[in-house]
């Protein structure tokens, strides 16, 4: 049985189709992400990364190929259907927090869990069970502009995994941040990752953080290598 909980399958995207300024941004990108297995997407400004990323996630479509996500074929699905798998299986985190300023820490990472059903009182020790494992648990009452920026984006990253998704995908989290400090939020979000058994991609233009991952898939010229 395999442990593949994403599949990509000759994924082309274009921009523009059929105008004289038509853009190929992915030519067939194939990729297999496992359970457990964090993956480093390496790819020059403009490639396409963020494309991937939408496209994997469920945020857009391909033109051609498939999307396989917890062993559905996504093609054709719903929009109904597309979303849900979205909210339950896919995590996004950004290089920016995107965390709601007039919320707490722990109120940004109880509200998603709320879409799932959640009671109150399971999303809030959910929450503080991430908060505490990536050591900001005593910053649960602040807001998001009482936090440095390595806290804002460890809570961005609790939120994304508050409701325990099979798939992490991550476009430059740790983009905004100087040297020192991405390197503490990469070993909290390997932390959360590694804790959880999900499968996770995670974009970087840093070679150092890509070299800690379990490997690494480069987007050269559209195509996955």
């Amino acid at each position: 049985m395999s442990d593949a909980v994403l599949s990509l399958a000759g994924v082309k995207k274009s921009y523009n189709k059929g105008l004289a300024n038509e853009v190929n941004v992915l030519q067939g990108c194939d990729l297999t992400l496992n359970a457990g297995e964090v993956v480093a997407l390496v790819a020059p400004s403009g490639s396409g990364k963020s494309t991937l990323l939408h496209i994997a996630g469920l945020l857009d479509e391909a033109d051609e190929g498939s999307v396989t996500l917890a062993g559905t074929d996504m093609a054709g699905q719903s929009d109904r259907r597309r979303t849900a798998a979205r909210r339950e299986d896919v995590g996004f985190v950004y290089q920016f927090h995107h965390l709601l300023p007039e919320f707490t820490a722990l109120e940004n990472i109880t509200l998603p869990q709320f879409a799932n059903g959640v009671s109150p009182e399971a999303a809030e020790a959910r929450a503080m069970e991430l908060l505490t494992s990536v050591d900001v648990a005593h910053r649960a009452s602040h807001r998001p502009a009482e936090l440095s920026g390595g806290e804002q984006q460890r809570v961005a990253f609790c939120r994304a995994l508050a409701n325990a998704p099979r798939v992490l995908l991550a476009d430059e989290p740790t983009g905004n941040l100087d040297p020192a400090t991405s390197d503490t939020v990469f070993e909290a979000l390997m932390t959360l990752v590694r804790g959880s058994g999900m499968a996770a991609l995670i974009a970087t233009h840093n070679l150092d953080l890509a070299a800690r991952m379990d490997r690494i898939v480069r987007l050269e010229d559209g195509v996955l290598v």
